[in-house]
């Protein structure tokens, strides 16, 4: 941490970057208590004696949030340990109701896993330190009072909400490769169903430690936490910031502190908050109101067979069971849900690149149209819906522009496709002579086009081909179209 001279312009630096994830559990009530954990609720209502700390409420732990914990430790390769320990993190802030935080510190409940995945053809693996269970805290409320300026108000609805910390070792090489770790880890704890991955809520946030040193170093060069990133964008932004920042400083021979720094979204910089070398002691000790946490070998166990199949695991499998490219089964297995609703889609169609192109295309197109999320997709178009719809496209029935047209009539309607193709006489035309008809009308509607084909400008063959389509609204059989149109084009001018 001494000051050194200036390093060459041309030295190169590499960032070094670790994470604390934190995420809520998805139990219906909190870690200590029997309060509820639903979010938005009117501030303070959600609170009693024990998650406020009030003198002899004792903590009762919460056996779900147990589980669900013992599920992440699973899912992230650990060790899940049969005892762990409760302890008292000692700090002040006022949204801290007893002054002290119950967490997990010598003997965490998993330790040493890791995420392995592939990425540009490269195999990455980002190890995991140590996953522990601990309280949340309240909420400080800075604005939207009329006294904001000189008051902070407190809401303890948070307080007491069951949280893992997930805290991964130094793995990581880049803002990008942060952001999409961050990314990752997220879709693992939506899939098991420990967490709603909703960041704009604070249900799943993130701290960043981040420090450089010259390239091809062994040892570590000063860190900076930057805490409370809620998504993965500032992730990406913020250490991306402040790897230029430090490389900055060290260019310039200035030494880098130690130090907490937050993420300024409007000023698109970090910020010091408060000195690493200045930071209170927290001054863990054992949780004299909770035994040791045992967990029977066999309930470990257990546990882990509950979980799903994982999406990493998951998109491999799309790739090789449906032949899917890796863009596609990487956007399909970003949730359970979407992934699901594929898997049903592509069975009731027989064709998985079909139910594919429709999810990614006109189902996700009109998810964000109506704001609307992948169950709520599902209610409005089942999977056997849209699959009756694919079959029929694949049949020849219809056309694939009528087939939107159908799309749009069957969205949240509860009709089947073939019911809306009857009833509306929307059926491909593959009749010969009604082709060719109307194929000979646009020929005489078009006789500059025609003409100019026949002298050897071909790209007007598309225009014309449309012109019929148009004309048949969209129902004639693209390939018989084209067929019939060249025919008429290459025989003998005006003549059948």
């Amino acid at each position: 941490m001494t000051s050194l001279a200036p390093p060459p312009a041309a030295q190169a630096f590499e960032p070094v970057i670790g994470l604390e994830i934190h995420a809520q559990l998805l139990t219906a009530t909190k870690i200590f208590c029997g309060c509820s954990t639903q979010f938005g609720a009117p501030p303070n209502t959600h609170v009693c004696p024990v998650c406020l700390g009030l003198p002899g409420a004792l903590p009762v732990l919460n056996g779900e949030a147990v589980t669900f914990a013992a599920k992440v430790g699973h899912a992230l390769g650990c060790t899940v340990h049969p005892t762990s320990i409760f302890a008292r993190k000692n700090y002040f802030y006022p949204d801290l109701p007893k002054g002290y935080q119950i967490s997990q510190y010598e003997r965490p409940l998993a330790t040493d896993g890791g995420v392995t995945y592939e990425e540009g053809g490269t195999t990455r693996r980002i190890g995991i330190i140590r996953v522990h269970l601990e309280e949340d805290a309240g909420k400080s409320l800075h604005e939207g009072f009329p006294d904001s300026d000189t008051r902070t108000y407190l809401d303890f609805n948070r307080s007491g909400v069951p949280l893992i910390e997930i805290v991964t070792h130094p793995d990581l090489r880049s803002a990008a490769e942060a952001g999409a770790f961050f990314s990752r880890l997220r879709a693992i704890l939506v899939a098991i169903g420990v967490n709603d991955g909703n960041m704009e809520e604070g249900s799943l946030r993130c701290d960043a430690n981040v420090s450089v040193r010259a390239a091809g170093a062994q040892g570590f060069g000063v860190k900076a936490e930057i805490k409370n990133l809620n998504s993965f964008r500032h992730v990406h932004r913020a250490i991306e910031y402040e790897i230029e920042r430090q490389v900055s400083l060290l260019r310039k021979g200035t030494r880098i502190v130690a130090e907490t720094r937050l993420w300024d979204v409007g000023a698109g910089r970090t910020t010091s908050m408060r000195s690493k070398e200045e930071a209170h002691d927290y001054r863990y000790f054992p949780e004299p109101d909770l035994p040791p946490l045992e967990l029977d070998p066999a309930r470990i166990e257990e546990i882990r067979r509950t979980l799903p199949e994982l999406p990493d695991a998951r998109r491999q499998r799309f790739i090789s069971q449906y032949a899917l490219p890796e863009y596609d089964a990487a956007l399909l297995t970003q949730s359970s849900a979407l992934a699901d609703y594929f898997e049903a889609t592509a069975a009731a169609a027989t064709n998985a690149k079909a139910a594919s192109n429709w999810i990614m295309g006109d189902l996700t197109r009109k998810m964000n149209e109506l704001g609307v999320e992948i169950g709520q997709a599902r209610v409005a178009m089942p999977p056997d819906a849209l699959g009756g719809l694919i079959r029929l496209v694949d049949s020849g029935r219809i056309s694939s522009p009528i087939a939107k047209e159908v799309f749009e009539k069957m969205y949240g309607s509860g009709r089947a496709a073939a019911d809306v193709v009857e009833g509306e006489g929307l059926a491909q035309i593959d009749d010969h002579a009604a082709v060719e008809a109307a194929v000979w009308e646009v020929l005489a509607a078009h006789p500059g086009p025609a003409a100019q084909y026949r002298a050897g400008r071909t790209q007007t063959f598309g225009f014309l081909v449309g012109q019929v389509m148009k004309a048949t609204r969209g129902k004639a059989k693209p390939t018989l179209v084209n067929d019939l149109m060249r025919r008429a084009l290459e025989s003998p001018e005006g003549t059948r």
